[in-house]
């Protein structure tokens, strides 16, 4: 079991915080142990206690379904501050999962990108037979991106930083239990996250935020963007014109019909 545990730890560092693989492992190190290492700069991304332990706290965030871009490292938004140079972009769907219906996928395509386009001056608009700018497609293991996906659970999706080529394109798992509600994964929370990245965003440690690495299901009617997002990509492209109108009255609305259903609750 400690072996199995040990390289899962491994396996995770490597994945998501740069752990070097040790090509020397007969040799050893004077300095801080590596691994000991990325285990406090994981545990103080998600705000654990930093001991350099793989504690029980650290093993439930290392259980947990997520997405596949590392925490830190090579897509961190700093190095050239990748983002798209113009707002009209493109996106095709190149092929959908047979565990939803085509309508479902295509709606929680359109809803998630308006998630970012409510509150940008970015606009998408769908291909469907040329290269788009993002292209969304479903994929098994080893699709020749060097990322490959590990089978249910674990990573459930992955997307490139802006750019030319496969820049932009989002990957995602067909071994999950993709869904429109709350059994499985959620399409629409998991593209409106991985869009983020298409976007140029990177993963954010506001456990509140849809940019946060883990998988968190909201019922998708009721999603209304965190601030720590808006933050974040506005700070790449500024507001949309209308941007304060939207954003109040999609609380508005969200709050009103909270209210009915509360109403409705008490008369029963």
């Amino acid at each position: 079991i400690k072996n199995l545990l040990f390289c899962r730890d491994k396996n995770y560092l490597q994945n998501f915080y740069d752990l070097q693989r040790d090509h020397r492992p007969h040799l050893k190190n004077k300095g801080e142990n590596p691994l000991a290492a990325k285990l406090k700069e994981m545990q103080a991304f998600f705000g654990l206690q930093v001991t350099g332990k793989p504690d029980i706290e650290t093993l439930e965030i290392m259980k947990k379904p997520r997405c596949g871009i590392p925490d830190i490292g090579q897509y961190v938004f700093t190095a050239g501050n990748p983002k798209w140079k113009r707002n009209n972009l493109t996106y095709r769907i190149l092929n959908y999962t047979p565990k939803m219906r085509r309508a479902d996928v295509d709606e929680a395509i359109r809803k998630a990108l308006s998630v970012w386009s409510n509150v940008t001056p970015l606009t998408f608009r769908k291909v469907v037979d040329k290269e788009a700018d993002i292209m969304i497609s479903f994929a098994y293991r080893d699709h020749r991106d060097n990322s490959p996906f590990d089978g249910p659970n674990g990573q459930l999706a992955h997307a490139f930083q802006p750019g030319e080529g496969i820049g932009g394109d989002v990957h995602l798992d067909e071994e999950e239990a993709w869904t429109k509600d709350g059994r499985g994964y959620n399409l629409f929370i998991v593209i409106a996250h991985e869009l983020g990245h298409s976007l140029g965003l990177s993963h954010s440690n506001d456990p509140g935020a849809l940019m946060y690495p883990t998988y968190s299901y909201t019922d998708p009617s009721e999603f209304l963007l965190p601030q720590d997002d808006i933050d974040g990509i506005q700070a790449i492209y500024g507001k949309e014109k209308y941007f304060y109108l939207t954003f109040l009255t999609g609380r508005l609305v969200n709050s009103n019909r909270n209210i009915f259903k509360n109403f409705l609750f008490h008369q029963m």
